[in-house]
């Protein structure tokens, strides 16, 4: 059901508070309370969700009043777990779901619209380059020296980009690199390795405050920060969907992955490569993609675990580019920006420091 119910238990003297989250793929969570000597009250949660049995709703609310208003997300989660009725069934949302919405009232957590976005157009820089850029812009973004921003990649060399923990040896065919003359790179997030040549995918990153997924499960945190990607293909006309825990995919195949990495500073980078007319052959003879790796997909070819953009929507890679950044500008109110001299400054410093040396590459043998 989706009515609402406060528990009240005293005079207010903290001020009111209001918390919203809509669940990726669900349901609103509006959460109302109020503050009295540090702790919840007042507590009233409501939304679009489905909730039973009815009395649930109270229960939830007594579950919540009382909590001190440091509560992490995770105490918030466990007691509306542990006030729910062994019985309950809710659809649209979760426990995790009402500890975002009161972390959100708590100013502890935010919302997109919290935050002034900028977005970056492309611009041609060595793939070493823009794997550093990455640990910049997000060091920028936690210190609060520049705006959450989206920035698009790109390059010109052919590249191989390894996850963090990847081993060089065992993900890397030497041979198909000097064949084709591949640039490798190891980049600060974890994940899979990513084969780019100029024009064969469409690479992102966001830079934001992990405020932003304060309470979301690392799972979920993907699907939410990429839910404008979502609506932008829709736009074009493909229906994509998340395949846990960071594939993105259609009825066609796997178009695209995604990776993360939090620093110590607060902020937070999510990016995702796409697929847009990558050579399959070449791709296969670089990278070792053993049957291990493919074992859980039901197919017999790496080859066919990728299905490009160009080729389910035959438009240009720019127009596609465009098309999201439109998107994404339209839902957060972001407006263009630019590189800055001292950050391409310091990510040419980080290259000849650490991602162009043999020393990062091969911190995994």
């Amino acid at each position: 059901m989706t009515s609402s119910a406060a528990l009240i238990l005293t005079d207010d003297d903290g001020g009111h508070r209001h918390g919203e989250y809509k669940v990726p793929g669900g349901k609103l969570v509006v959460v109302d309370l109020d503050i009295h000597q540090g702790a919840f009250t007042n507590v009233s949660l409501s939304g679009d969700f489905f909730l039973e049995p009815d009395h649930a709703l109270l229960d939830i609310n007594r579950g919540l009043t009382a909590l001190p208003e440091t509560s992490t997300a995770a105490q918030i989660a466990a007691a509306v777990a542990a006030a729910l009725p062994t019985d309950a069934v809710l659809f649209g949302f979760s426990a995790e779901a009402v500890a975002v919405a009161v972390r959100r009232a708590l100013s502890r957590a935010t919302s997109w619209s919290d935050h002034h976005w900028n977005v970056i157009a492309p611009v041609v820089l060595s793939t070493h380059v823009n794997v550093a850029l990455d640990e910049v812009l997000t060091e920028e973004v936690g210190a609060g020296r520049r705006n959450p921003t989206l920035r698009f990649w790109d390059w010109e060399e052919p590249s191989v980009v390894i996850g963090r923990f990847q081993s060089v040896r065992n993900e890397i065919n030497p041979d198909g690199v000097a064949r084709h003359g591949i640039t490798v790179v190891r980049r600060i997030s974890g994940g899979g390795a990513m084969f780019m040549e100029a024009g064969n995918c469409i690479t992102y990153s966001l830079y934001l405050p992990q405020s932003l997924v304060d309470g979301v499960g690392i799972a979920d945190s993907y699907a939410f920060l990429d839910a404008w990607v979502m609506a932008a293909l829709e736009k074009l006309g493909i229906k994509a969907f998340y395949v846990p825990l960071n594939d993105i995919a259609t009825e066609l195949g796997k178009i695209g992955g995604a990776a993360q990495k939090r620093l110590a500073n607060g902020g937070m980078l999510h990016h995702v490569t796409m697929s847009y007319d990558i050579d399959a052959d070449k791709m296969v003879d670089v990278l070792r993609i053993g049957k291990e790796k493919i074992s859980d997909k039901g197919i017999r070819s790496a080859k066919k675990r990728v299905d490009p953009l160009g080729r389910q929507t035959g438009l240009a890679r720019t127009e596609i580019i465009e098309a999201m950044m439109d998107v994404f500008s339209g839902l957060y109110g972001a407006t263009p920006s630019e590189l800055t001299e001292a950050e391409l400054a310091a990510a040419r410093e980080r290259v000849a420091a650490k991602f162009g040396t043999d020393e990062w590459l091969n911190r995994v043998p």
